[in-house]
């Protein structure tokens, strides 16, 4: 890579970062409204004290740090979670769009459509995690959507001249891992939610448009990281044997995983079977 191109990637991956710290801001809001039944169109108040929150104590991060961590009015301390949600997002949003421009290392196609697809869905993943860790519940009014969402970019990705061959192998993808978790559900009823279905879907249709490598590595991976999870908080005795552990998060770390290394993990196993 050239110094101008690494130039390129570096301000590239900056923009996409403050953008990133402005979407993390408001993934919060819609973390504690969606399952609250709030509507996100209400202006901001703390729920202690009912102060509205002003524009200046709206800056991402910054306004956290200068509040010391407590609300203006009434001095309530503010989880730290509020800046870490939008340091995360940010630095998600950054490495994916310099990531983007190395497509021979992460394909997500020759347009930027591909690359507001994928944005999008770092910004599903970090926003289903809290409410899953918070209310072991994936809501319809964001997973749903996805669908719509997805399909649509992608759709319109290959319009603008992607392979649309990665597209329907996306939507076979897509039915197919849903298929796969509702034949669990079936199986086993209290093992898996129904959210967690719908939500397959939509990771299968991310995972099978880079490939049928990210798709089986991404939903392995998932199994694994929840197998891991669960046995660690079984042995720490954190968790009894029927405790309820949200598998939504580990769903969707597991298709970041097939995302970013898929491909390769699937290549590497494959040539050691076939040798």
């Amino acid at each position: 890579m050239t110094a101008l191109a690494a130039e390129i990637v570096v301000a590239f991956a900056v923009l996409a970062g403050v953008f990133g710290l402005v979407i993390g801001s408001f993934l919060n809001v819609v973390a504690y409204r969606v399952p609250a039944g709030i509507p996100l169109t209400r202006d901001s108040r703390c729920p202690e004290c009912d102060t509205p929150v002003r524009a200046w104590q709206n800056v991402p991060v910054a306004s956290w740090v200068a509040l010391r961590g407590r609300c203006a009015g009434c001095r309530t301390p503010i989880s730290a979670r509020y800046p870490v949600v939008e340091v995360v997002t940010a630095l998600a949003f950054a490495g994916i769009a310099a990531a983007s421009l190395n497509t021979s290392s992460v394909p997500f196609g020759p347009t930027v459509v591909v690359l507001v697809a994928y944005l999008y869905f770092a910004a599903v993943s970090v926003v289903l995690t809290l409410i899953d860790q918070d209310t072991r519940r994936l809501p319809n009014a964001i997973v749903l959507p996805s669908y719509a969402v997805a399909l649509g970019l992608l759709a319109l990705a290959c319009v603008a001249g992607a392979d649309w061959g990665s597209f329907w192998r996306a939507v076979l993808g897509g039915a197919l891992l849903y298929a796969f978790y509702a034949v669990l559900r079936g199986i086993r009823p209290g093992g898996m939610g129904g959210g967690d279905v719908k939500l397959a879907g939509v990771v299968g249709i991310y995972l099978a448009w880079l490939g049928w490598g990210s798709l089986a590595v991404g939903a392995f991976a998932a199994f694994v990281l929840g197998g891991v999870v669960g046995l660690a908080l079984l042995t720490l005795q954190r968790a009894g044997r029927h405790t309820a552990i949200p598998f939504g998060p580990w769903m969707l770390v597991g298709a970041w995983i097939g995302i970013l290394a898929g491909e390769p993990l699937a290549n590497w196993y494959t040539g050691l079977v076939v040798a």
